[in-house]
Formats: C-alpha cells, structure tokens, sequence
C-alpha cells in the first residue's frame, strides 16, 4: 500500500503511475472533504451522544419524575384539570402516559402560543412540575444537532457535511485497502514506529472499522435533510392514504403534529390526517358511549396500547384523537410496535390503525434505522451509539494531528499535491462523483471544488502554492 508518510513526488516515483496518481486524487479529495466535515462530524458525535444518554437517563420529555405508586391511580381527566389549574385559562393538547407505575404523567397545555409540559402524580393529581416544552437540555443539542439552530441555512450545512461524509468514507477505504502489506495491517494499529507513521495507523484502522457503522450513521440522519430526506427519500416512500378505507381525510398531514423535534413516525409525515365528522370507521366505544379523555384512555388500553403513549387531542372541529407509540419519540425501545391510531372525536370511531407491519418497506427501514441511529433501543444502544461517536471523535482528532506532523511549514495549507496527469485526475475523481451523486449537496459541492481547483487554483502559481 501506498504510504502518505512520503511526499507527493516520492510516491508518484515509487508506485506505478496509474496506481500513483489515482491514490493522490483520493487523498487530496479526502484531505478537502475533510476540511469541511471535521467540525460538523466532532457536533453531530458530541450533541448525539447527549441527546442519547439524556434521553435514557431523564426522558426526551423530562418524564422520568419518580412518584410513590398508590393502589388506585385518578382518573385522566382528573389529573388533566389539575394540569389545567396551573395554566388557567389553557387548552390541553397532549397526555403522556406514563412508561412506569413509579413515573408521573405528562401534560401539554397551551396558551397564547405557548406549549407548557406540567408533570402529575397520577395517583394523586397533584402537580409536580411544569416547564415550556421544548426547552430542556435534550432538545437544546437536538436543535444543535438538526441544524445547528440555524433553521433551513443550518439544515443545509450539516446536509453537505453529511454527504461528503460518504465521500471521506470512500476514499478512505480505497487509500487503506490492503494491497502489500496484508490484512494484519489494516485491522490492527501499529505502534512500533510513533509519530505520524503511528496516527495514521491509528486513523487507518479506526475509520476501516467504523465505516460500515459510519455510513449506517450518515444515511439514517440524512433521511432527516430537507433536500435528499425530503425531496427524494420520503416523498416517495410516504405510507398511502389509501389505507384509511375511504375515510374522510383533512387538509393536515401528519407533519402538523411536529412541533420542534419529530414526534410521528418518518412513514407518515407527508400522509394526509383523517377527519372527524362522519360515521366511517370501526367501532371503538360500547354503544351509547360519551367520547372523553378517561374513555379514550380506555379505549387506548384496550387496543393495546400499554405503558407510555401518547394521546393528541383534537384541535379544531374536524380534529381526532390520536394515540401513538414509537420507539423515535422514545415511547418504547421496539421499533417494530410502533403503532398510531386515529378516532373520530364524536362518534369514537376508529378511522385509522397504522401498526409497522402496515409500512413500506423503506419506512420499515427508517422505523429500526431511527431507533438505533438515537440509542432509544436500550442500554445496549445507547452504549454502541456512544462507542461509534468516540470513534467519530478519535478520527477527526487523529486527522487533525496527521495534518499539524505533515504540513509545510508558513501560511500553506499542504494539501495532497494534484497528479500530474490531468485526464486520470478527472478520471479517479469518478470514485467521489459516484458517491456524491446519489447526494445531491455533496455532488454540488464536489462539482464547485473541482471546477474551482482545475480554472482557478492550478492556474495561479501563488495560490497554488499557498493550498499545496
């Protein structure tokens, strides 16, 4: 194998040609994709690796509040008013159920545009806490995480970092790919020489080992990207409507009950709400049957929904009741019983019942893939989540380093020197462009790269210079 421990024309004198000059595109487009995902990838791993330890330890939501468990527990709407005591003048909108019998229940109540989550004892509707949604430590990295609390010019960002991930992935692999010196060396760290030979050891099988996981990592939150998630992922991957069975359907999609953070399965984002109002549907209340919050409740459990789930209240005259459980809103650590049912405010009516099995394929996917890219899983995940981001760290760190032994010394960037065979620099470069154009940001970027390199860099001797 080729070693990066030499200088650009020594290896181009020592390797054959073709060999020589496709390794040296693949350096130079991973040194460059490098520049700009390092800072993004060391956010992605730290603000991940808090949203999955906050969430196993205190709860996405801040639910995990200890009570005394009772006998007899109050009914829902008891413990709703008390929440509705705090607030007054407030319209309840959500209620959590607890994920234990030694846990409080939560409560949304808005007021004037303002989302409070009020804590009760379900045992004695006493209020706890109460605190603005969205507020917590969790989703304070969740929105570092997303887009860097930038909105769209953030998203757009981190969508790119994410892309030219798979780019710095690629070529990685090709650089490190045994050749000469054997599978001992590409699978185990090598520590007799030190300095720069050693990082890169280190570097070398640290990101060999993680690639696969790293890939897992980049595509599962790039579904979540307003351009490849959004605009060729989801669009066409979404749960049909068609599987209401003709019921009466609003002109909200699933996407309106996101405030903030994603709180319904990614299948159903773009899929139209049912609507109250009709007498579709399966019967779900005993005939004669009064529709509130204690015989939803009731109706919830008996369908099967057990422990913590979360029950939305209608808004507005063509509003349902909505009860959901997925393990991305970290209801449960089961991806496969994520669950969302709709029931007609009036007649109690089921209007809809989308069980995963009930996904594409593609949601099916997204459904584990989320789970496990957020540790919500389990202990076990959140411990592997943690061990992927450190190895994140390492290599953006040892990256770092290898670059501060090798640079040259003054104002110089000491980027991999160009090959001196133009035609077979385009021509490696259809590694990166293969890759990139499955991700539209990355391709855009690579394209503005190379285009800037070959008509502006190669052609100013004193810039050229400065970034060689």
């Amino acid at each position: 194998m080729v070693s990066i421990e030499q200088t650009g024309a020594s290896v181009q004198d020592r390797a054959p040609a073709s060999t020589s000059k496709f390794y040296l595109a693949a350096w130079r487009w991973h040194f460059y994709a490098g520049l700009y995902v390092i800072p993004f990838f060391m956010v992605l791993a730290v603000t991940g690796m808090a949203m999955a330890w906050i969430a196993y330890i205190d709860g996405r939501d801040g639910e995990r509040i200890a009570v005394v468990p009772q006998q007899v527990a109050q009914s829902v709407s008891a413990q709703a008013d008390a929440a509705l005591a705090v607030i007054p003048g407030g319209t309840l909108r959500q209620y959590v159920a607890p994920r234990a019998g030694d846990l409080a229940a939560i409560f949304r109540v808005d007021l004037d545009g303002k989302a409070t989550m009020v804590a009760v004892d379900p045992y004695s509707a006493t209020v706890l806490a109460e605190f603005p949604r969205r507020s917590g430590w969790y989703d304070f990295f969740d929105n570092v995480h997303s887009d860097l609390m930038l909105g769209v010019t953030g998203d757009r960002m981190i969508e790119v970092a994410a892309s030219l991930g798979m780019v710095l992935i690629a070529t990685g692999l090709y650089m490190w790919w045994p050749r000469t010196s054997g599978w001992r060396a590409a699978l185990v760290p090598s520590f007799a020489r030190g300095g720069r030979v050693m990082w890169r050891s280190l570097h070398g099988v640290a990101g060999f080992w993680i690639s696969l996981f790293l890939v897992f990592f980049l595509v599962s939150g790039l579904s979540w990207a307003g351009v490849w998630g959004e605009k060729m992922v989801q669009a066409w991957s979404q749960f049909p409507a068609a599987k209401w069975d003709n019921v009466p359907l609003s002109d909200d999609t699933h996407a309106s009950m996101n405030h903030g953070p994603k709180e319904v399965p990614w299948a159903l984002e773009q899929t139209p709400m049912p609507a109250s109002g009709s007498q579709a549907g399966e019967a779900g209340l005993p005939a004669g049957s009064e529709v509130t919050i204690d015989t939803m409740d009731q109706l919830a459990r008996a369908i099967g929904f057990d422990g913590r789930y979360q029950m939305n209240v209608p808004s507005g005259e063509t509003g349902v009741y909505t009860f959901s459980r997925d393990s991305m809103s970290t209801d449960s650590s089961d991806p496969t019983s994520d669950r969302t049912v709709h029931v007609d405010r009036y007649t109690g009516n089921i209007l809809a019942d989308v069980r995963f099995e009930d996904y594409s394929w593609a949601g099916k996917a997204m459904a584990v893939g989320v789970a496990l890219h957020m540790g919500t899983m389990g202990l076990w995940s959140v411990l592997a989540n943690t061990l992927v981001c450190t190895s994140v760290l390492f290599l953006c760190i040892s990256g770092v380093v290898m670059w501060w032994k090798r640079r040259a010394q003054g104002l110089r960037l000491s980027a991999p020197p160009l090959p001196r065979d133009m035609p077979l620099w385009q021509g490696a470069t259809l590694v990166a462009l293969a890759v990139s154009m499955a991700f539209p940001m990355a391709g855009l970027t690579l394209l503005a790269v190379m285009a800037l390199d070959a008509l502006v860099v190669s052609r100013i001797p004193r810039l050229k210079r400065a970034l060689s």
